[in-house]
């Protein structure tokens, strides 16, 4: 009995010490480290959407914790101790079977976006394995008052009436959308992919041209961006989302000679605006924060070029000359 006793107590106290080592002192230790820069504490609605975030189990497939490797790049900066100091118990999940989602509110800015994506990935993302959502949504003869119905695809929209997001879906929304990772000085990596991983574009020589000076602007390297930043709303082919994102191939800011509403609109972003006959109601966010001149040359002479367009291409200087104007200064 005795020999019983200390054979259990010996197990207890190894356990009672991995245990401290591994959980407890780390996060004691992690409570104790400061917010990092520009991170705050989520509203209750996001706070809700974590919530749901992880009764639904996405940490199973999403990550979030950027590692400081070249394959992360896409995803933002390598993560750091006081990105998620008003989330605990943390959500870094260890699978990547989908991207990770550090980064992803500042990478897939748009709610749109998100709730499409959340109703049917494969509306958005023809290869997605990830599960539809649509138990989040309701399907209603029309929008009650207040509400805004959901824009899904033809394909994959139901034959009759159309989509409501619940709360439920609304809370994900706002957490996914809260999730951006803060700038710190000496640690940023951008979230570009890399430009030799990008095959040319369809309808492309891929070839690089010369555009002015010592800039030399790369098909490859801008179809890398594009993909990188703007193709999962306007889609990898240019033809955008019908009633949710608009199309590239043909547009008319991307072909006009004066490239002045291109960049802005790449720089500033925009919402609600009138293309081609159509109204579009989501958000397009801002990239001036993120890219650098040479960067958004790039994608939008990617633009310029790619599926049948031909526009003049555009410079570095000229890039640097529109950020530089105040918003609606050239209205």
């Amino acid at each position: 009995m005795k020999k019983l006793v200390l054979i259990a107590g010996g197990a207890l106290l190894v356990y009672v010490l991995i245990v401290l080592a591994i959980a407890v002192i780390p996060a004691i230790e992690l409570s104790r480290v400061p917010p990092g820069p520009g991170v705050v504490d989520l509203t209750p609605v996001q706070a809700e959407g974590r919530r749901v975030f992880a009764a639904n189990g996405c940490a199973y497939c999403h990550t979030q914790q950027v590692r400081p490797l070249a394959e992360d790049k896409e995803f933002g900066r390598p993560s750091a101790p006081g990105d998620f100091a008003f989330q605990t118990p943390e959500l870094l999940g260890s699978e990547r079977t989908g991207p990770d989602l550090s980064n992803v509110g500042v990478r897939k800015g748009s709610d749109v976006w998100q709730y499409i994506h959340l109703y049917q990935p494969r509306a958005l993302v023809p290869q997605s394995i990830m599960p539809d959502f649509k138990f989040l949504f309701r399907v209603m003869a029309k929008a009650p008052a207040g509400e805004t119905a959901i824009p899904v695809p033809a394909p994959f929209a139901p034959a009759n009436g159309v989509v409501v997001p619940t709360p439920e879906a609304k809370a994900l929304v706002a957490y996914l959308l809260s999730l951006k990772q803060s700038s710190i000085p000496g640690y940023d990596m951008k979230g570009a992919a890399p430009a030799a991983a990008a095959p040319a574009a369809p309808g492309s020589s891929g070839a690089p041209a010369a555009v002015a000076g010592a800039y030399v602007f790369s098909q490859a390297k801008g179809q890398a961006l594009f993909t990188a930043n703007c193709a999962a709303c306007h889609q990898a082919s240019g033809e955008g989302v019908p009633g949710a994102f608009p199309p590239l191939r043909g547009n008319a800011a991307v072909l006009d000679a004066d490239p002045t509403l291109h960049l802005r609109t790449i720089l500033e972003g925009a919402h609600g605006k009138s293309i081609g006959g159509a109204t579009y109601g989501s958000a397009m966010p801002p990239f001036a924060s993120q890219l650098s001149d040479p960067e958004i040359a790039d994608i939008a002479n990617h633009e310029r070029t790619s599926w049948g367009n031909s526009a003049k291409p555009v410079t570095p200087a000229e890039v640097a000359a529109v950020r530089a104007k105040p918003a609606g200064a050239d209205q």
